[in-house]
């Protein structure tokens, strides 16, 4: 992967150049899924957490949790969870917009002071087409893309993941940028394009 790939993976759509990486521990809690399922998700994270050589806990001493996914049939569902609307001030004009969008996912992230991520809140409406994927591959993919502050344009073209035969992993790619990026040399927040030169000579 050359400069100008990594470089287009952590720009904007205003053309603005932003990577960062979780400041803290990982706690994560899933909503609206059966226990199957749960462990299947949380198993992915797990695995792209230690792949990126970073740290999962049992809680976040500010928030208790720190990384929570949702799962759910209608975009007007999220505004009736108890507290969401505190965590997620605008939660439903937010709604109502991705409503009329047809949008099936969406992802917010939050920053400590320095600009690494704090926290992060995945919601996945579950249609036909996220109905349909494999929950191993729609976990995965979550998970990919939770490990760092990705373009919101990035994966619009192809996925973070490959198959071979019958198992779905991360692109060898894609792996190798995200333990590049949590190379503790490395700062946890970069606003310079020049930063996919480093990403590049560690990737």
């Amino acid at each position: 992967m050359d400069t100008t790939t990594i470089e287009a993976l952590f720009t904007r759509t205003d053309g603005t150049f932003l990577c960062a990486r979780w400041g803290r521990p990982i706690v994560p809690v899933v909503f609206g899924i059966e226990d199957d399922t749960l462990s299947v998700v949380k198993g992915a994270i797990e695995a792209v957490v230690a792949l990126a050589g970073h740290r999962m806990a049992e809680t976040d001493p500010e928030l208790g949790a720190n990384l929570m996914m949702f799962f759910f049939r209608d975009w007007a569902e999220l505004p009736q969870v108890p507290g969401l609307d505190r965590l997620v001030p605008g939660l439903g004009p937010l709604c109502g917009r991705l409503a009329a969008q047809e949008a099936n996912q969406y992802r917010l992230f939050r920053f400590d002071p320095e600009g690494a991520i704090r926290a992060a809140f995945v919601f996945l409406r579950m249609d036909t087409a996220l109905a349909a994927m494999p929950v191993e591959t729609l976990a995965l993919t979550q998970a990919a893309q939770m490990i760092l502050l990705w373009s919101d344009r990035a994966f619009a073209d192809a996925s973070p993941l490959a198959r071979a035969g019958d198992t779905v992993l991360l692109r060898p790619e894609i792996g190798a940028l995200i333990r590049a990026a949590y190379d503790p040399v490395l700062p946890a927040v970069a606003h310079d394009p020049a930063h996919a030169l480093r990403l590049a000579a560690r990737a």
